[in-house]
């Protein structure tokens, strides 16, 4: 059980730092909606890797702001 108690631990850290990365990282955040929105609207075609650039451009913002890498999947 214990070993379960830190891996929430780690996701509750996770959820907790994410309002503050969210606000550093507006401008790439806004990208990548952009792009997924586009892809997604009527006509478009959400294919994977279609937004590449700009997840990775949030990625690397938000692992900037957190100091580390944040474990988001792909």
């Amino acid at each position: 059980m214990s070993g379960n108690a830190a891996v929430w631990g780690r996701v509750r850290g996770r959820l907790r730092a994410f309002p503050e990365r969210l606000a550093a990282c507006g401008a790439e955040a806004a990208a990548y909606g952009r792009c997924v929105q586009a892809s997604t609207a009527p006509g478009g075609r959400l294919t994977k890797d279609l937004c590449v650039q700009e997840f990775e451009a949030l990625r690397s913002c938000f692992a900037a702001v957190g100091g580390r890498r944040p474990a988001l999947g792909r």
